[in-house]
C-alpha cells in the first residue's frame, strides 16, 4: 500500500466507520451505536480491546468506562497522550451476551484488519485474549502469556492484560503496570 498523507488516512478511517455504521454483521445480536475507534490516523501505536461496554455503547467511543479509565491512565504513565494514540476493538458494537463469539471475532477482524492497514502502526499492544485471538489468531491464557512481544507482518504485537482485568482481580495491576513499563521501554527503542 502507498503511503498516505494523515488527511487520506483519516479519510479512510472515516470511510471504514461508515462501513461499519451499516454493517448487518457487526450489529447482529449488538446493542448501542458502533464504537469504530478513535485516536490519530497516524498513530505509532494501536491499543485493541475486545468489545465496547455498555457506556461504549451509548456514546460510540471506546473506554471511556472504569476500564478505560485503568487504561488512559496507563497510557499517561508510559508518556503517551490519547491524541497520539488509536484505541479500537475487534467487536464495533456491545454484544448482548457477554462474551464476544468466536463468530463476532472472526467478522470483526476484517474491518480490524482494514483500519490496521490504515494506521501502518509500529507496534499493536493486544489488550487480553479477544485482541490476541482476532489479530494472532491464537485462543490464549493472558496470565500465561502476557508481557509477550511477538512479531508478524512487519508489525510488533505487546501482549498484555485487559485494563478491566484488575477491577476483578487486584493482583493483575501489577502485571499489568510492568507489562506498561515494558511498553514504555519498547517505545524508547
Amino acid at each position: 500500500m502507498k503511503k498516505l498523507t494523515i488527511a487520506q488516512k483519516q479519510k479512510a478511517l472515516e470511510v471504514i466507520a461508515k462501513e461499519i455504521e451499516v454493517c448487518k454483521i457487526c450489529r447482529k445480536d449488538k446493542i448501542g451505536v458502533s464504537v469504530p475507534g478513535e485516536g490519530s490516523a497516524n498513530a505509532d501505536i494501536v491499543f485493541i480491546g475486545e468489545a465496547p461496554g455498555k457506556q461504549e455503547s451509548v456514546i460510540g467511543r471506546p473506554f471511556i468506562g472504569r476500564a478505560g479509565k485503568v487504561l488512559r491512565g496507563l497510557i499517561a504513565e508510559v508518556g503517551l497522550k490519547d491524541k497520539d494514540v488509536y484505541i479500537t476493538s475487534p467487536v464495533k458494537y456491545l454484544p448482548s451476551y457477554v462474551t464476544p463469539t468466536p463468530e463476532d471475532v472472526a467478522h470483526g477482524r476484517i474491518h480490524l484488519r482494514k483500519q490496521l492497514d490504515v494506521i501502518d502502526p509500529k507496534v499493536v499492544v493486544l489488550l487480553g485474549r479477544v485482541a490476541v485471538l482476532a489479530l494472532l489468531e491464537k485462543n490464549v491464557s493472558i496470565g500465561k502469556v502476557h508481557g509477550a512481544i511477538e512479531e508478524k507482518d512487519g508489525i510488533t504485537y505487546a501482549i498484555m492484560y485487559h485494563p478491566a482485568a484488575p477491577l476483578y482481580n487486584p493482583n493483575v495491576r501489577v502485571d499489568l503496570v510492568k507489562d506498561f513499563k515494558r511498553l514504555k521501554r519498547l517505545i524508547k527503542k
